[in-house]
């Protein structure tokens, strides 16, 4: 992988609201620091090259103990870096709370996530669908995401959409993203969970709503169903999955799910089969 592609699908390429929120307090804190690391650096060569041992005119106070100029700036300083930066990361991280609702013109989107050993589920509970490491959305449209662990606590994270967030087994998060321009944007675990996790990973495909309703048909018409039985199967096999889809789901698999998981410990299994 090139550094290029590198700088092009992480962070500092948002393609949604909340990702350019989150880069713009990264270099907000950033050059808040830079404001004292600079002037120490430079401070630093100035005073070397003052205090050389050719330089006589140079003053040495050895005698000195207490100055209330010196003082005055040690501690003003901080406390100005300290107070613009608590409030660069009280506003910004407020305005992208990730269960805050993202204000938009078209209604929101739900999907619901459950994390597997070593796999990731998306139900779409309102368009009757589900998708196996495979995330389509449309573009400029809300995303309003529920997660969920089907076994050990996982973390569900597109670096080009912004915030990252926890899955845990018996306990529902939430998280709200949006995608403001066409592309494939990666998606990853980003909390070891196995020795599986590094395959657990998935692309966002951000289409068109003609597309994202063309890619909703297809789906339909193309089979699989997302049952009781099929779950188990999928708890069962603890791998990596092929990007999938499935044409019908039965409700409420995200709500079964969410309360019989449990956490995996040591050799024991990663799943509880959900009862028919």
């Amino acid at each position: 992988m090139t550094m290029q592609s590198v700088w092009q699908s992480g962070i500092l390429d948002p393609q949604g609201p909340v990702a350019e929120a989150e880069r713009t307090i990264i270099f907000n804190a950033s050059l808040i620091m830079l404001a004292v690391i600079v002037p120490i650096m430079v401070a630093v060569v100035v005073l070397a090259w003052w205090f050389r041992i050719g330089n006589t005119k140079a003053r040495r106070l050895p005698d000195w103990s207490y100055s209330g100029q010196v003082e005055l700036l040690v501690w003003s300083v901080p406390a100005l870096i300290v107070i613009f930066l608590s409030g660069v990361a009280w506003i910004g991280t407020h305005n992208v709370d990730p269960r805050k609702a993202l204000a938009g013109a078209e209604a929101p989107i739900h999907i619901q996530v459950i994390s597997m050993d070593w796999k990731w589920l998306f139900i779409y509970p309102d368009q009757g669908i589900a998708s196996i490491n495979r995330l389509v959305i449309p573009i400029s449209t809300p995303i309003r995401f529920s997660l969920t662990s089907a076994s050990v606590m996982n973390s569900f994270f597109v670096p080009q959409l912004g915030s990252q967030i926890y899955t845990m087994a018996g306990m529902q998060t939430e998280l709200n993203l949006q995608a403001d321009r066409l592309g494939q944007f990666p998606g990853i675990s980003a909390q070891f969970s196995g020795a599986g996790f590094s395959d657990m990973h998935f692309n966002v495909s951000a289409a068109s709503k003609a597309d994202f309703a063309a890619w909703l048909k297809d789906a339909h018409s193309g089979g699989g169903a997302l049952d009781v039985a099929a779950y188990n199967k999928l708890l069962q096999e603890r791998q990596s999955a092929a990007p999938d889809t499935l044409g019908t789901i039965t409700p409420g698999i995200f709500e079964v799910a969410m309360t019989t998981a449990r956490r995996e410990t040591g050799d024991s299994p990663a799943h509880q089969d959900v009862a028919p």
